[in-house]
């Protein structure tokens, strides 16, 4: 079986349609569907059905891609060794990050390889840990900078690596004329059941976070706002609209009128990059990773600017 018509067909299991697959790589969906028909008179077995105007998977299909997920990962790993013979560091490594990895140690990890100069470059692409994951299992990524919360456990898919960045406090953010703000004392979440609560989009870890989280001290929050940037919940904040809760690297520019207090339950955000299995041996990623580390090390130890 050729292996461009195998990846033809993880791709289409990646994107799940003809033609978001031809769309991903440059081809066109004739193209592609012609390529899959050769392919499985190739394997002798039906790998795709058709399901109303879509083509899906068969079982045979199913176990095909899984076997091509092996191969595509031994490839990269003989192109990673074949790499690291090489005597100069060079080449493009995409990463894909949630905006306040980006605005912080991904940046200045770009900072750093821009100053040693080489010809190493990075690509960025901002994307939830929900879209990252998803966009290096199709290759559209090298690094996905992603998270997860002490309340929501995470599995590292099994042809995929975890390397551990940084721990990332959750704090409560209050009005600071809030009385529960007064004192600076760790909150209990159970005195803010009354208040009103401010969030990111339903369909974020962060949400789930803060649902789980009060959810664990006994109520429901009461939901008047929700919006994606933190920036935006942080001046609703200082308006007093209500209070939230947030990581401490979504705090970097607090409004005077914001005070961020600890929780007397604490919670963190453990944030990670995922490269597929052996990427770290290829030179360019390993550099890469090596570089936000570095950089990850830095932002834990610092606090938020403004008023605390």
């Amino acid at each position: 079986m050729d292996l461009r018509r195998l990846r033809l067909l993880h791709a289409l299991a990646g994107y799940g349609t003809v033609s978001a697959a031809a769309e991903a790589l440059h081809l066109t969906g004739p193209a592609v569907s012609q390529q899959l028909a050769t392919l499985e008179r190739e394997a002798g077995v039906r790998l795709l059905q058709r399901q109303g105007r879509r083509l899906t998977l068969t079982e045979a299909g199913r176990v095909l891609v899984a076997h091509t997920d092996v191969l595509l990962d031994q490839l990269a790993a003989a192109e990673s060794d074949l790499l690291a013979l090489r005597s100069e560091v060079a080449g493009t490594v995409r990463i894909g990050a949630f905006a306040s990895a980006a605005a912080t140690f991904v940046a200045s990890a770009w900072r750093t390889l821009d100053a040693e100069g080489g010809r190493l470059k990075l690509r960025l692409v901002g994307m939830e840990p929900e879209e990252s994951l998803p966009a290096l299992s199709r290759g559209e990524v090298e690094i996905a900078v992603a998270h997860s919360y002490d309340l929501l456990p995470f599995t590292v898919p099994p042809t995929c690596e975890r390397h551990e960045l940084l721990t990332d406090p959750v704090v409560v953010a209050l009005p600071e004329a809030d009385p529960v703000a007064l004192g600076g004392e760790p909150v209990d979440l159970a005195a803010l059941s009354d208040h009103a609560w401010l969030s990111v989009p339903s369909d974020t870890s962060c949400h789930q976070m803060l649902q789980r989280a009060c959810g664990a001290s006994g109520f429901v929050p009461q939901l008047v706002a929700q919006t994606g940037e933190y920036a935006a919940v942080l001046a609703l904040i200082a308006a007093g609209a209500g209070v939230t809760l947030l990581p401490l690297l979504g705090a970097r520019n607090i409004p005077p009128e914001v005070v961020l207090r600890p929780l007397a339950r604490p919670i963190s955000r453990h944030i990670f990059a995922i490269t597929r299995h052996g990427g770290e041996r290829h030179p360019a990623v390993n550099v890469v990773l090596d570089r936000l580390r570095a950089a990850a090390r830095e932002f834990e130890v610092q606090a938020p600017s403004g008023g605390t």
